[in-house]
């Protein structure tokens, strides 16, 4: 009898099992939103990146119904085989004024600009430097760079000196990092990293994926709020969590976004975003620059709703935005007080590894505007039945 050759499948899952590792797809009902029906159960959701409560807004549907209308649903093709559509261009024409900067190149995923453009930045020969606690997918695109990749501790500046002091050969450096970092909620060092940057002569790269639409006087991110982007010559966005649609963009000076557009690899070889989704996103870039209440209300609310979860008793990683993680250690206890939420009403996923170190395994509460007083009273109220849950 033929051997199974996937038979060890069955066996790593069950180890994901023992561990209180393993992930289970859940199915939700109707538009995302603040209140949501997750498997047939309604929910208040508090796991969601729709900080604007973009995602389910009928206008952000509109103009993505008018763009299919008149000009389909499909891409076709790579933008360089078929061309770009004209709901495209003018969505980065859009991303480039937002930015305040010269141009801006759509990828199909935030994933994929980061993975996409850090190794056409570096490679063999070159050294990156990167924040221990970025995302997967710049650790990814450092990987793929085949560049010398320095790990250097968490925001730690000083360490990160002595790296590039202490680096050997080199033909081009970059630095990469976050700039709110998704699982603790709380912000790079943008002003010092760029003058290191300055001063040592590397590129920066910063990703403003989870800060996009939230931070700044316009909504540009974490550098527009420390002001500090003259020093932040790469920036990488999402189209995903405020902004209520899907895709990633890099933006910066016209002769980058001409490079990538030659060498950064899942731009090259993956469908252009669809018109419908270029169309949704260029009117969430309005709506921002429009409505910046939106993202003032948001950020007074998660201060609020930080200060009442540490009074009582939580505790709470170092956030200063509208992530805020309850760190409760074992693997087991975050999905014990996730499940135990959910049966109240309320979704706040657990978070394990390999998403966050060993024994610091948490709740991830993602604010939205959408969320009102009574389901953020209503979420403090069901916690504090959990004080068992308290680490």
């Amino acid at each position: 009898m033929r051997s199974d050759p996937l038979a060890w499948l069955d066996n790593e899952l069950a180890s994901l099992d023992k561990c209180d590792l393993r992930r289970r797809l859940r199915t939700y009902d109707g538009p995302q939103g603040a209140a949501i029906t997750i498997d047939g159960r309604p929910a208040i959701n508090f796991g969601s990146n729709d900080y604007l409560g973009l995602a389910a807004d009928r206008r952000l549907a509109a103009a993505a119904a008018q763009a299919a209308d008149e000009q389909g649903f499909g891409g076709g093709a790579s933008p360089l085989v078929v061309g770009h559509s004209r709901v495209l261009e003018r969505l980065e024409q859009r991303l480039a004024e937002f930015e305040g900067v010269e141009a801006a190149l759509v990828f199909a995923s935030g994933f994929a600009a980061n993975s996409g453009a850090i190794p056409a930045l570096v490679g063999e020969g070159d050294s990156v430097y990167s924040d221990a606690l970025n995302h997967a997918s710049i650790v990814d695109g450092c990987r793929l760079s085949r560049a010398a990749v320095h790990v250097y501790p968490h925001g730690d500046v000083g360490k990160l000196q002595e790296m590039l002091v202490a680096g050997g050969a080199f033909r081009r450096r970059l630095i990469v990092t976050d700039s709110l970092f998704s699982m603790d909620g709380d912000l790079a060092p943008l002003a010092d990293l760029a003058e290191l940057a300055e001063r040592h002569v590397c590129m920066l790269l910063v990703d403003e994926a989870h800060a996009t639409g939230v931070f700044g006087p316009h909504g540009r991110g974490i550098a527009e709020q420390l002001g500090v982007e003259a020093g932040v010559p790469i920036r990488v966005g999402t189209l995903s969590k405020a902004l209520g649609a899907m895709g990633g963009f890099v933006a910066g000076r016209r002769s980058l976004i001409e490079w990538l557009a030659n060498r950064a690899r899942p731009y090259v070889f993956s469908t252009a975003l669809p018109p419908p989704v270029a169309a949704a996103a260029a009117c969430a870039v309005d709506i921002v620059r429009d409505e910046p209440f939106r993202r003032r209300e948001l950020l007074e609310r998660s201060a609020d709703l930080t200060s009442r979860l540490r009074a009582q008793g939580w505790r709470i990683g170092p956030t200063a935005s509208q992530i805020i993680p309850l760190i409760v250690g074992p693997s087991a206890r975050a999905v014990e007080l996730s499940a135990a939420l959910a049966a109240r009403g309320y979704s706040a996923p657990a978070i394990r590894p390999p998403s966050v170190p060993a024994n610091s395994a948490r709740l991830r509460i993602s604010l939205s505007w959408a969320h009102d007083p009574e389901m953020i009273d209503g979420l403090i109220a069901a916690l504090a039945d959990h004080a068992s849950s308290r680490c």
